[in-house]
């Protein structure tokens, strides 16, 4: 059997699952749609909420960024699962405890205000949209080179597809598809990361074989990459980056993570508050399997990559672009993989030609500039092929990528309808809407939302993971500084988590559209995103501190100069945070 047919076997195969389980859990009140009718057992809740967690940024971009920079982008790891931690200590048990259904509307009722909550919304939508953007970007890429089609075909189909089961299961059926998707894209990444490790160190497990011995060199691992990567002029895979960068990206990630409301409100489908402190420790052990995995996909698919363009070792001679290897060829379809012969050799030199001291040597092998562009989110779906692992294993790992990046995109758009037809349609702009019509607007705005993320994933901001990194900064910056002060603070009132909202949105928004252009349009940047134009080196994907900060402050000094929240507004903060009365969780 030829390996299109498989893919489609394989993958078929599993869409016709999700599709099958949103039928059987089809959402047949708003309570369901939203809420899954609080009926999720928390070690379920856990792997479904470690599957919405496990984007296309974690399966197919993360271990892409960690193999082309190194340690330096591990923060991706510390920053994303230390905000598992702070959510599940400092918001998950509060919030189920409200008894509501989304972020904007506990917002409202806390802060007492249509205005607070028509901010949070506007907050939510804007965090929503730019994170599935990188699912959607992520699934296109997979779709596009597993059906051997252009990443903008595959774009098109991952949104058909998403449409399908998305926006006629809600929660309920959300819920039930993302175990399923759990369980489908923790075995295909595992699977070949074995195999690779296998052939690469000998050691079956691929948290040991990072730090074991390159069988072929007798080298440690790490140290035959750092080896490879410097001799073609590229920093050493172990080198640190800036201290003050990472911190500040790590900080956005963890906060982001805290405050992102997709995972949010999965916290709402338990039926007990202490489900949901629970959930988020499950969660954390699915995750933990895919994230202790993730380095060393990375660094073994960089290691594999200089290997078949280099064959005889980075001294030699480069491999013949006529001769190129088959995933390659296969990768070229898509256009995220590009050869040009610069030189006119015939041969694919790939190596760092912006590293001034690896000039010279350039020169002396008779190189004139890089020729191979890889686009970092193709690493782990080619990894499969790069080292040769049988046909079932690449079309496991592509149905894998297709399962993390669609249910993450099936959350976020459940965040973004819930959003606009519970908070802003049935509590803002009608009031009197009946179920059956607000359950109709919800699927509405979920389809009109998947066509956005659509028009702006097929120019997107960055790889999948950096234009997720963007969402984290934008969740840190708006709704993580609310729920924070919402829960933990009596006196912070209306005003002020309104104002502190809005300046934590307007100055990160306006910091990412500096570099990235106005909504994400390339081309209408002010500014080209190097490292020479940032704002005291800080980058925009790690802004999201500053911006929380600005919230922080802000809210604080405004709600210290205005009057202090109502009396029953401050009861019910001190009823939030008690622990009396955890077994039930109550509306307010």
């Amino acid at each position: 059997m030829d390996q299109y047919t498989l893919n489609l076997l394989i993958v078929g195969a599993s869409f016709a699952l999700y599709v099958g389980i949103a039928i059987w859990a089809r959402a047949g009140t708003t309570a369901e749609f939203y809420a899954a009718n609080r009926g999720v057992n928390p070690v379920l809740n856990g792997m479904a909420t470690a599957a919405d967690w496990m984007s296309a940024a974690s399966f197919i971009s993360m271990a892409g960024l960690i193999a082309t920079v190194g340690y330096g982008n591990s923060t991706y790891l510390m920053g994303w699962t230390g905000g598992y931690v702070l959510l599940a200590l400092l918001l998950a048990p509060y919030l189920r405890k409200f008894g509501k259904y989304t972020v904007p509307q506990f917002i409202g009722d806390r802060f007492y205000s249509q205005g607070a909550r028509l901010t949070a919304v506007v907050c939510l939508i804007v965090i929503s949209v730019t994170y599935v953007i990188g699912q959607m970007t992520g699934a296109g890429v997979a779709f596009s080179r597993f059906l051997e089609v252009n990443v903008s075909t595959g774009l098109w189909i991952a949104s058909a597809v998403v449409f399908c089961y998305a926006v006629l299961g809600g929660m309920k059926g959300i819920t039930y598809t993302q175990v399923a998707q759990y369980i489908v894209l923790i075995i295909a990444y595992t699977i070949p990361a074995i195999f690779i490790s296998l052939q690469l160190t000998g050691n079956p497990i691929p948290w040991f074989g990072l730090f074991g011995t390159h069988t072929e060199s007798a080298l440690p691992l790490l140290q035959k990459l750092d080896q490879v990567v410097t001799d073609l002029g590229f920093n050493a895979y172990t080198a640190q980056g800036s201290m003050l960068n990472m911190t500040l990206f790590t900080l956005s990630l963890m906060i982001g993570t805290a405050g992102l409301p997709h995972v949010i409100i999965r916290f709402f489908t338990v039926p007990k508050v202490s489900d949901a402190r629970w959930s988020a420790g499950w969660a954390l052990v699915f995750i933990a399997l895919l994230y202790l995995t993730a380095p060393a996909v990375g660094a073994m698919a960089r290691l594999n990559i200089i290997s078949t363009i280099y064959p005889g070792g980075t001294q030699q001679e480069a491999v013949l672009y006529d001769e190129r290897p088959d995933w390659m060829r296969n990768w070229e379809v898509t256009g995220l993989l590009q050869f040009e012969d610069k030189n006119g050799d015939g041969r694919i030199q790939y190596y760092n030609d912006g590293a001034a001291g690896f000039t010279d040597t350039a020169t002396q092998r008779g190189w004139t500039g890089n020729e191979l562009t890889i686009n970092n989110d193709i690493l782990v779906l080619a990894n499969p092929e790069i080292a040769q692992l049988p046909g079932w294993v690449i079309a496991l790992i592509a149905a894998g990528g297709l399962a993390a990046a669609l249910s993450t995109a099936a959350g976020l758009l459940l965040a973004i309808s819930s959003a606009i037809s519970h908070d802003l349609i049935k509590d803002f702009l009608k009031p009197d809407i009946s179920e059956k019509s607000e359950l109709l607007a919800a699927r509405i705005a979920m389809a009109g939302a998947i066509l956005v993320a659509t028009l702006l994933g097929l120019n997107p901001p960055g790889f999948a993971a950096q234009t997720v990194a963007l969402a984290f900064g934008l969740a840190a910056a708006t709704i993580f500084p609310a729920l924070m002060m919402g829960i933990f603070s009596k006196r912070i009132n209306s005003v002020g988590a309104t104002l502190g909202m809005i300046v934590g949105l307007v100055v990160t928004c306006l910091y990412l559209f500096t570099y990235l252009g106005w909504f994400f349009v390339a081309g209408t940047n002010m500014l080209e995103n190097v490292p020479a134009n940032y704002i005291f080196g800080i980058p925009p994907t790690a802004f999201g501190p500053i911006g929380a900060l600005l919230n922080f402050a802000t809210a604080y000094i405004v709600s210290m100069m205005t009057q202090a929240p109502p009396k029953h507004v401050q009861d019910l903060v001190e009823s939030i945070r008690v622990p009396r009365g955890a077994g039930q969780a109550t509306g307010h």
